[in-house]
Formats: structure tokens, C-alpha cells, sequence
């Protein structure tokens, strides 16, 4: 009888988690993180004000514009982009260092910066979080009370726009009102089947 072959550790994943503004994608990786899974989450740098309830290093790295951009002409950051006036960043540090340490990765992202995460790794696991409708979408920028009537109107037409590019991403996930659960389970059962893949992802990191 011949030995069975020596099962080797799965590579770690860089998993990319996006969709548009408003469909809980915040509320969905603060989920995630109390699942207590040997993951490292990526805190992106940006130049929006802190809100309510935020913690400066947890939520998010909230920097003035000047200290933002200086970190981009250093090529610190490993994406960076301009969105409703603000800029956001994935700092390099918090993706390579615990890649090489063999830790999966986990990154919240905008659409447009998912699309330059996906050219920068092919092997990315990707995952679009999206509302159950425009409805829902509607009422959550609403419940936030961060934006005026226009800005919201100007983020539900990109919310539009974005939802037309789900194709571009590996897995769907509907973050349905009252059932932020049901998300949070399908995501882990993703990454966990991904985890047990014959042909696992390569991430090749520079």
C-alpha cells in the first residue's frame, strides 16, 4: 500500500473584501474579527474625519492630506485613491509583513481600489458584499446621518455604477438587512473552502 502524500500547509491568503458604500462592509469585518480566526486585518490610512465611535489604528489611520501624501510619493502605500474628496490608503507594511509570516490576510477595500489590489496580486481572493437592494442601500446612508441629501444621491449613483462591476470579483455575498450574521457566515465558509483547495492561490508579493 502506498503512503498517502504528507498534507503541507495551505499558502496564506490576501482576501480582499469590497462593495459599495453602504452595503455593511465595515459592519460585516467587525464581525468577522470576533470570530478570533489566526487572521491579520488591514487597517487602511485616510484623511476622512474620525466618526463617532472610531478608534484612530483600529478603525481606521486617520491622517491630515499632508502626512497622506507624503506616504504616497514614498510608495508606502501599496493603493491609494481619491474618493468623495478623501483620500484612502492600504499602507504596504500591513499587507507584505504578515503575508510573509504565513498569516491570511484580510482587507476592506472600495471597488476602484479592489480593481488595482486584483492587478497587483491575480491571486487575491476577492469578495463583493452588496446591499439586498437600493432601498436597503438608501436607508442605511440614511441611518448613518454622515451625509447630506446630495451626497447621498451621489453615492447611491456610484453605488449603481459599482454594483455593475460585481463580475469582476470571485464571490458574492448580500448583506441583507437584520441578517449580518448570514454574511459573516458565508465569508468564513468561503475563506475556509478556499483554505482547502487541491490547487491553492499563490499570492506573489512584492
Amino acid at each position: 500500500m502506498s503512503e498517502l502524500p504528507q498534507a503541507s500547509p495551505a499558502p496564506p491568503l490576501l482576501v480582499v473584501i469590497s462593495g459599495p458604500s453602504g452595503a455593511g462592509k465595515g459592519s460585516v469585518l467587525a464581525e468577522l474579527k470576533k470570530l478570533e480566526r489566526p487572521w491579520h486585518h488591514v487597517v487602511t490610512a485616510t484623511t476622512r474625519p474620525m466618526r463617532t465611535g472610531e478608534v484612530d489604528g483600529q478603525d481606521y489611520i486617520f491622517l491630515d492630506v499632508d502626512t497622506f501624501l507624503r506616504m504616497r510619493e514614498r510608495d508606502e502605500l501599496l493603493e491609494s485613491a481619491q474618493v468623495y474628496d478623501r483620500w484612502y490608503g492600504v499602507p504596504r507594511q500591513q499587507v507584505r509583513d504578515p503575508l510573509i509570516a504565513g498569516k491570511d490576510v484580510i482587507l476592506e477595500i472600495d471597488v476602484q481600489g479592489a480593481a488595482t489590489i486584483r492587478n497587483i496580486a491575480p491571486e487575491a481572493l476577492t469578495i463583493f458584499v452588496m446591499p439586498a437592494s437600493m432601498d436597503e442601500l438608501r436607508s442605511r446612508l440614511a441611518g448613518r446621518g454622515t451625509e447630506d441629501e446630495s451626497e447621498m444621491q451621489r453615492r447611491l449613483d456610484e453605488a449603481s455604477v459599482e454594483l455593475g462591476r460585481m463580475h469582476e470579483f470571485d464571490y458574492r455575498v448580500v448583506n441583507r438587512n437584520g441578517q449580518l450574521d448570514d454574511a459573516v457566515r458565508e465569508i468564513d465558509a468561503i475563506i475556509t473552502a478556499e483554505k482547502c483547495r487541491v490547487n491553492p492561490r499563490l499570492v506573489q508579493f512584492l
